[in-house]
C-alpha cells in the first residue's frame, strides 16, 4: 500500500475513532439555553396568564414578559462532542452538572421541587403586588411540611392551620419552633389546629378560619445537632386575598418569575399602563415584602428576551455582572433590588426618560 494511502487511511480511522469516542464518552456537564418568554399581561396556550375575579381590571398596550431557561434533564448525560459544541456556541452555556443538580435527586424530585418553588413564587408575587396597591392581605400560620419519619408524621398534615401551641396563640411561623423548644425532648406538645381541608376552604373563600378546632398531641423528639425538642414540621404561611387571583402557566417551574408576575398584577389592577406600550422583559425572585432576588441562567434569559423583541430587561442587582458580560444588541439592562425599583424604572420608560435609568454595574 502506498505511503500516502496508508497515511490517509490511518488519519481517517483516527478521526472516526475520535468521533466515536466523542459520542460515547459522557462528561459531567449540563447545558442551559434560552427558553420561551411569556407575556404576563397576555395569554399562554389560549388562556390568560393572570386571571382576576371580583375586581376591576385594565388592559395594557405593552409587554411584561417573564423569561425562562431550558436545561438538560437530571438523567441526561452529555457526551464530549455536545460539550465542546456548547462551549463554542454563543446561545448556550455548558456548566458543571452539579451547578444545576447539586444533590443526588431524581427527575420526579426535581419536578416536584420546581413546582413547589413556582407555587411559592406565585403566592409571594400576589402578596407583594396587592400590598403595594394598598390591599389588605391576611396571613395564617400553617404546617408547611411534615418531615418523613418525624414525631408529627401521621398526626399533623401539610396545610393544617396552627391556631395555638400549648394554649399560646400563634401569630407567626417562627413562634411554632419557639414554643416547641420550651419542652424537653420526650415531652408532649399540644397543637390546636384547623384541619387542612377546612382551613383551605376558608382561605380560598377569603374568610376567617372556622371556630371549630382540634387538639393534636405530639411527643417531641430530639434534634441531632443540638439536642433541642422538635416535632418534625416546617411552619409556613398561607394568605387570604380580597379577591380571586389565578396564575396559569403550564410547564414552567422555579421561583424566577416572581417579579414579573407581581408587575403584571399591578398593571392589570391599575388604570395606568405601566410600560407605556414598551416591550419590557425581566426576571427575579420576589418575597412578600417586595425584595427581588437573583436567579440562574441570566445570560440565557437576556438572549430569550431580545429574541422575543424586548427593549428593556429588569435585572436583579446581584445578576448584573453576569448579565452585563454578554448583552444582546438592542437590550437595555435595568438593575432592580425591590418591586419599588422596578416600578420606578417603568415610570421612567413610559415617560420617555429611559436615558435616566440606572445601569447594571459590570463589576
Amino acid at each position: 500500500m502506498p505511503r500516502r494511502t496508508a497515511t490517509l487511511l490511518t488519519s481517517t480511522l483516527l478521526l472516526v475513532g475520535l468521533l466515536c469516542a466523542g459520542l460515547l464518552v459522557r462528561v459531567p456537564y449540563a447545558e442551559m439555553s434560552p427558553g420561551p418568554t411569556v407575556d404576563t399581561l397576555g395569554e399562554h396556550d389560549g388562556e390568560p396568564v393572570l386571571s382576576i375575579g371580583g375586581e376591576r381590571t385594565y388592559d395594557s398596550e405593552g409587554h411584561l414578559n417573564m423569561t425562562t431557561v431550558r436545561v438538560t434533564g437530571v438523567d441526561y448525560r452529555m457526551n464530549l462532542l455536545e460539550a465542546v459544541a456548547g462551549w463554542f456556541a454563543e446561545d448556550r452555556a455548558v456548566v458543571p452538572y452539579e451547578t444545576l443538580y447539586p444533590e443526588a435527586v431524581s427527575a420526579d424530585q426535581v419536578e416536584q421541587r420546581n413546582a413547589a418553588d413556582f407555587t411559592r413564587s406565585q403566592e409571594s408575587a400576589k402578596v407583594a403586588a396587592l400590598r403595594e396597591l394598598g390591599y389588605e392581605v391576611g396571613e395564617q400560620t400553617i404546617v408547611g411540611a411534615v418531615v418523613e419519619g418525624g414525631p408529627a408524621e401521621g398526626l399533623l398534615d401539610a396545610g393544617d392551620a396552627i391556631v395555638a401551641v400549648d394554649g399560646t396563640e400563634v401569630a407567626a411561623p417562627e413562634q411554632v419552633a419557639e414554643l416547641v423548644t420550651r419542652h424537653e425532648p420526650g415531652e408532649e406538645a399540644v397543637f390546636t389546629v384547623v384541619p387542612a381541608d377546612r382551613a383551605q376552604e376558608a382561605l380560598d373563600a377569603g374568610e376567617e378560619l372556622p371556630e371549630e378546632t382540634e387538639e393534636v398531641t405530639v411527643t417531641t423528639g430530639e434534634a441531632e445537632d443540638d439536642g433541642r425538642a422538635i416535632v418534625g414540621i416546617q411552619a409556613g404561611v398561607a394568605h387570604t386575598f380580597p379577591f380571586e387571583i389565578d396564575i396559569e402557566l403550564a410547564d414552567v417551574g422555579g421561583p424566577s418569575a416572581g417579579l414579573m408576575f407581581a408587575l403584571g398584577l399591578i398593571d392589570r389592577l391599575t388604570e395606568d399602563d405601566l410600560t407605556g406600550g414598551a416591550f419590557v422583559a425581566g426576571t427575579g425572585t420576589i418575597d412578600a415584602e417586595g425584595r427581588v432576588g437573583p436567579i440562574g441562567g441570566v445570560s440565557m434569559k437576556t438572549i430569550a428576551a431580545r429574541d422575543a423583541g424586548a427593549e428593556y430587561f429588569l435585572t436583579p442587582l446581584d445578576n448584573c455582572v453576569a448579565a452585563s458580560a454578554n448583552v444582546p444588541d438592542g437590550l437595555r439592562l435595568v438593575p432592580v433590588e425591590t418591586l419599588d425599583d422596578a416600578l420606578a424604572a417603568l415610570r421612567g420608560i413610559r415617560a420617555g426618560q429611559a436615558d435616566g435609568l440606572p445601569e447594571c454595574p459590570t463589576r
